[in-house]
């Protein structure tokens, strides 16, 4: 087992490594605060519990520049004095960034915090690994801060029109493959002192390219329902960030019943992709579910009984409550990093119908059971 430590961990970047080294069997993550770094006690047995510290936390942006590179700075410089006092010798993976190279204080935070760590790491025996990272997006970004794609996302879903100020070429990372880079850092056996790690870009998007595609997105699937092609895998990537602004309270939504001498007709998915139908019966008090994918788009739509649906973000403590009847048949779709379950609450057979957008592949699941 690694223990591993994020400074950071409530952040974007830092929410997001969180979660995803714990679907890692080989690691065993140590918990941080943020108060950690006011709290000499605090950081000294935080740095002394890890094997591996991610250094994520960190000021990006701030009217006065100066704030940010002395912000920034002066989260190193805790965090070395912590290991020095301790005599911590932890694996330290720093996470920089392409502004590196750029002339303005964010960026020479950055370069001027990765060589103190390197400075430290050469004096203490110790090793530091710097990723410098392109553009992250992903789920539960914040808007005007992480990213562009988090602030379109944030005013497409709220009805407002965003602008480009300049529709240059942006290379792009999703946060789950960033994340896959840092993972293979922590289990990486190099033996050498200091390492600086480009890492590379998976998509190179116009910003127009990028909007029209959420425009797309807010018109075809908050509008009406329909599903975007997910074959890309940017495009998946981009979706997935997209519905994660979506309020909860837009689910559930009903179906188009037509009824007529017959019976009854209800048209239950429209998608632009392939995937996977299927369907369950559950009897009553019964509970079914309780995991959570991390790039699966999933619809539950319930055709027959009384339900409820319950969802919870990982690692925090809302719950949300969704009640459905076969009466008014209706559907809910389970947002990425959401545990998520359905329980018969009537008194009659539960009929539920699921859609998504991969078939399941026990080899590669990507299915992490936790209760709601």
């Amino acid at each position: 087992m690694i223990k591993v430590g994020i400074t950071g961990q409530a952040g974007f970047m830092g929410s997001h490594l969180y979660n995803y080294l714990g679907t890692k069997e080989n690691i065993k993550l140590i918990s941080f605060k943020r108060s950690f770094f006011e709290n000499d006690a605090a950081l000294k047995a935080f740095v002394s519990q890890c094997d591996v510290i991610l250094h994520i936390a960190a000021m990006n942006r701030h009217e006065d520049q100066q704030v940010i590179y002395n912000t920034n700075m002066g989260l190193v410089t805790k965090l070395v004095a912590a290991c020095e006092v301790t005599k911590a010798t932890p694996k330290i993976i720093f996470s920089s960034s392409t502004q590196e190279e750029k002339d303005n204080l964010y960026g020479k935070s950055k370069r001027d915090g990765r060589k103190a760590l390197e400075t430290w790491a050469s004096a203490s025996g110790a090793q530091v690994s710097s990723l410098v990272i392109p553009n992250v997006f992903g789920p539960f970004g914040k808007p005007f801060y992480n990213s562009f794609v988090a602030t379109f996302c944030h005013q497409i879903v709220n009805g407002d029109s965003p602008t480009i100020n300049s529709d240059g070429e942006v290379k792009l990372i999703y946060i789950n493959e960033l994340a896959e880079a840092f993972y293979k850092e922590v289990i990486s056996d190099s033996k050498q002192t200091s390492t600086t790690i480009q890492v590379t870009h998976t998509a190179s998007k116009k910003v127009s390219e990028v909007l029209n595609l959420l425009n797309h997105y807010k018109e075809s699937y908050m509008d009406n329902g329909i599903v975007a092609d997910l074959r890309d895998p940017f495009e998946l990537a981009l979706f997935n960030t997209f519905t994660s602004f979506i309020p909860k309270d837009y689910f559930p939504r009903k179906f188009v019943k037509h009824t007529d001498n017959r019976g009854a007709f209800v048209e239950i998915m429209r998608a632009n992709t392939s995937g996977q139908s299927s369907y369950s019966t559950t009897v009553p008090g019964i509970t079914r579910g309780n995991h959570y994918h991390t790039r699966k788009v999933e619809r539950f739509a319930v055709i027959s009984g009384k339900a409820r649906i319950q969802l919870r973000k990982i690692n925090t403590d809302e719950v949300f409550n969704f009640e459905l009847d076969g009466t008014e048949p209706a559907y809910v779709d389970m947002p990425v990093w959401y545990t998520h379950n359905i329980t018969n609450i009537g008194d009659t057979e539960l009929i539920t119908l699921f859609w998504i957008n991969e078939p399941y592949n026990p080899e590669d699941s990507d299915t992490y059971f936790v209760e709601v």
